[in-house]
């Protein structure tokens, strides 16, 4: 059998060997474009609200964001399954693996684009009772139906995007995506303008602006990935696509875990927004600003997150794990002065942040209430990112399901329910309780880390 061929040795652009050289370098180099992602998709999601806002005011801004939470529950598979995906071809890669690169590939294409047609169907059929699920207002009914529908039927560009920017990602490329978000989040603002400002077409043109702008930047990272098939031994044949019993069995065995991490996170927030929807659509409202503004950090948080498991995932591939620390470390710092400039800002000057959503007095009047909660989100996105990149490039399955159940279900619904209805604080209960929730994976982590059982794990050894 001819000896494969090392993946650091490959003359190649796209394959970044993240195991050598200065950490804090090259997690820089390597997160700021996903920061700059994370920054431009929270900036095209906030385009929907600022214009909806303006145009439909409160009934619009809840419309979306409870649109938004849906969607995002709608995407936990492709998520979940995605970031599997990312860590294992990570790890494949520090272990000099191109031919398990390759066939990760297709079997991720071919399973999460199956997945993308069931969820597609399922929840077309399901729309009326999904909106019942979550509250909606009836002053918004309809503009969350047209938002809704919309965006099932651009699902599958939705996962494309996933998939491919996690294969990227994965071989430690992250220019490329940063390049397509760009892209989409240049088009969803002219598009949104266009469809609301220009064509009238309220909340549906918002829905569909992002919808088109998420297919525009799947093509375009589609076109990227086939360009440079060569560097990572993917031809894109048919028989290419075939699923491989030997990657499926690690993407499940992590990508289970990691789905169900994110629905239930994902499921648990719309539970408890909810439950803010009960409360009225002005409280509806100040809960969709509020999450656009924690957003923002929580991009910057998930730049380095997602930029620390791919360091984390090599490393431990090459079995380097006293650069592990180093990494874990300087994600800490980095997010500590992030996080610290948006506590400032918001509790500075509450009414400007918010008020870039909406002119609406009453909105504004509860939102300045909102910012305590905004700030305990804050310091959870300082604490939690290093421990996220520890347990996820871990590949640790068993304990990204403990973290989902106890983030997600326990500490997230619990904590609400408990705060709002037990001790009666209403909508600022539930609000909390979403917020504390936000501090469980440091916990965890920072237990996982003292522990050491990190060391020696990865996806050979868990097979």
């Amino acid at each position: 059998m001819e000896k494969e061929k090392s993946v650091s040795q490959q003359d190649q652009t796209l394959i970044k060997d993240l195991t050598v050289g200065n950490v804090p370098r090259q997690l820089l180099i390597f997160a700021l474009p996903l920061v700059l992602s994370g920054i431009l998709q929270a900036a095209y999601n906030m385009v929907d609200m600022i214009v909806v806002g303006r145009y439909l005011e409160s009934a619009g801004l809840s419309a979306v964001s409870i649109g938004g939470d849906i969607l995002m529950v709608l995407t936990f598979v492709a998520m979940g399954f995605s970031s599997a995906a990312q860590i294992i071809i990570s790890q494949y890669v520090g272990a000099n693996r191109p031919d398990k690169v390759s066939k990760m590939i297709g079997t991720l294409f071919t399973f999460l684009g199956a997945c993308a047609v069931v969820m597609t169907i399922v929840c077309l059929l399901l729309r009326n009772q999904i909106l019942l699920w979550v509250k909606t207002p009836a002053e918004s009914w309809d503009y969350t139906m047209d938002y809704v529908v919309t965006c099932i039927v651009g699902l599958i560009f939705i996962y494309g995007y996933n998939l491919v920017s996690a294969i990227l990602r994965g071989m430690g490329d992250s220019k490329h995506p940063f390049l397509f978000i760009a892209i989409a989040s240049i088009l969803n603002t002219v598009l949104d303008i266009l469809f609301i400002a220009v064509f009238d077409l309220g909340v549906f043109g918002a829905a569909l602006a992002t919808v088109i702008g998420q297919a525009v930047s799947f093509l375009c990272a589609l076109f990227i990935l086939y360009q440079k098939r060569k560097e990572f031994m993917f031809d894109f044949k048919p028989r290419s696509f075939r699923i491989s019993r030997d990657m499926l069995k690690p993407l499940i065995s992590l990508g289970i875990p990691m789905s169900i991490q994110s629905a239930a996170v994902t499921f648990s927030r719309v539970y408890v927004n909810s439950w803010v929807n009960s409360y009225g659509v002005v409280a509806s409202a100040v809960s969709g600003m509020g999450h656009k503004v924690e957003m923002v950090n929580n991009t910057i948080v998930h730049g380095f997150t997602t930029a620390g498991a791919s360091m984390v995932a090599q490393c431990i591939g090459a079995k380097k794990y006293e650069r592990v620390t180093k990494v874990l470390l300087t994600s800490f710092v980095i997010n500590g002065a992030f996080g610290a400039l948006f506590i400032f800002a918001t509790v500075c000057w509450p009414r400007t942040v918010f008020g870039i959503f909406t002119n609406d007095t009453l909105a504004l009047d509860m939102a300045v209430t909102y910012v305590p909660i905004a700030v305990v989100s804050f310091i959870g996105g300082i604490i939690r990112p290093s421990m996220f990149s520890l347990i996820n490039g871990s590949g640790n399955s068993k304990l990204n399901l403990a973290v989902a159940l106890l983030d997600g279900i326990i500490a997230r619904i619990g904590l609400a329910l408990l705060l709002g209805l037990v001790f009666d604080m209403g909508v600022y209960g539930f609000w909390y309780g979403n917020a504390f929730a936000g501090w469980v994976p440091f916990f965890i982590g920072l237990v996982y880390y003292i522990s050491g059982h990190w060391r020696g794990s990865g996806i050979e050894k868990s097979r």
